[in-house]
């Protein structure tokens, strides 16, 4: 099968090459074409535009940072849909909305072509070592076609029903993620205050109750003092931004989400767009006059699991 992937980014770079890694036929495309030339001296093909990738190749990636940008490397001049044809599947590894990916996916099926949704999620070093999770929404018999590509990618990989209910999922999860995240900030602030050893405290939150992925990955590098997790600011306020956008859509009342939005605005505010996520707990340590460091914790993460052939849960 003949790859074509649009975004070279932080997790679309990494997804990229787990399929070079292991000899896929792959095409990139990217606005820095600095990238491209990395991506072609480790055996990528490359194209001038979405239309030419999507004219080279069976399955067309997309993994870009907003749906606003997706939309016009699909829908623009010289855009994939401008270079599909039958049996072409379009799969959008982005997160994005709902509404969106079934609008657009709505063209793809026009010209007979397959739309698929497949957000990933587990953080950028597990995109790295293709041991990410990957939730994909769209027909099953095509969610089978291209199961071999996504066992390269990912580790867990589920498949969520129709089209758009992988972008539900993976908003909902990135939106818990966040709260945990802000959550952290306050409990790290009280260990501090308490004068507890904070490794300890790392080791015990990590076997209790208390635990979650956010705490065993982006404690680390909020100890550390680096806060690099590879994901930032704006990207957290898209995200959480998606969500309250589909409550708002399905009439639901919330209490937490906006008061997480208006946090995330203010670190935003305070930090810079492109501030890492995980600085958001700075706040606390700003707004206390303390700091969360600890000996012993990487300046960024590194999956130190075997890379493994992904598998359908």
């Amino acid at each position: 099968m003949r790859i074509g992937f649009i975004g070279l980014g932080n997790v679309g770079g990494k997804l990229a090459s787990s399929l070079l890694r292991n000899k896929f036929d792959v095409t990139v495309r990217d606005l820095d074409s600095g990238l491209v030339e990395q991506f072609k001296k480790l055996g990528a093909k490359s194209a001038g535009t979405p239309k030419e990738l999507a004219e080279k190749v069976d399955l067309i990636i997309t993994c870009l940072p907003s749906p606003e940008i997706c939309s016009k490397v699909m829908e623009g001049s010289n855009g994939v849909i401008e270079g599909l044809s039958e049996n072409k599947i379009w799969l959008e590894m982005s997160t994005t909305d709902e509404n969106e990916v079934k609008r657009i996916g709505a063209k793809v099926k026009k010209l007979k072509a397959v739309p698929l949704d497949g957000p990933v999620s587990g953080g950028c070093h597990r995109a790295a070592t293709g041991n990410i999770a990957i939730f994909i929404g769209g027909e099953r018999k095509y969610f089978e076609k291209i199961l071999p590509v996504l066992s390269i990618m990912g580790r867990k990989i589920l498949h969520t029903g129709e089209l758009g209910s992988a972008s539900v999922l993976k908003v909902i999860t990135n939106y818990l993620a966040s709260v945990h995240l802000v959550a952290l900030g306050e409990a790290w602030t009280v260990a501090k205050k308490s004068n507890l050893d904070l490794l300890k405290v790392y080791k015990g939150i990590a076997a209790s109750s208390g635990n979650s992925f956010v705490h065993e990955t982006e404690s680390q590098v909020i100890l550390n003092g680096s806060y690099n997790i590879n994901f930032t600011m704006d990207l957290v306020l898209k995200d959480t931004g998606l969500f309250n956008d589909l409550a708002k859509k399905l009439n639901s009342s919330l209490e937490i989400s906006p008061k997480v939005v208006d946090i995330f605005k203010d670190g935003q505010k305070k930090y810079g767009s492109r501030a890492w996520s995980s600085m958001i707990v700075k706040r606390m340590e700003d707004l206390n006059n303390i700091s969360f460091r600890a000996e012993g914790f990487p300046k960024e993460l590194i999956d130190n699991d075997a890379e493994e052939k992904g598998y359908e849960i």
